[in-house]
């Protein structure tokens, strides 16, 4: 029997919150307008756009950005914001790594 990777049950967990927190986003007009001008996504898109990683990334990344919006989402949902938080870093790209440390001692890079 074949069981899924600690990282894929912490991806599909994150995505399951993501979505969560699209659905009570599109409860709220006053939230909801903003994210959609944010994202160019239309509430007939919305449905379809949730099953995209990245699309759930980038509303994450929105809810990050405003403390009131997470605060709010995390008190609607009965999750810890760090929750949130956490989903967020396993959704979001990471970071290009090019393998130079610039600035760092001893190093030649302008």
């Amino acid at each position: 029997m074949l069981t899924k990777r600690k990282s894929d049950n912490e991806r599909d967990s994150a995505e399951r919150l993501a979505v969560a927190i699209l659905a009570w986003l599109a409860t709220d007009d006053e939230r909801l307008h903003p994210f959609l001008a944010a994202t160019g996504a239309t509430p007939d898109t919305l449905r379809a756009s949730a099953q995209d990683a990245g699309f759930l990334a980038g509303l994450l990344d929105h809810v990050m950005g405003d403390e009131a919006t997470l605060m709010a989402a995390a008190q609607a949902l009965a999750v810890p914001p760090e929750r949130i938080a956490a989903a967020w870093r396993r959704l979001s790209p990471t970071e290009f790594d090019d393998g130079s440390d610039h600035g760092a001692a001893g190093d030649d890079c302008p």
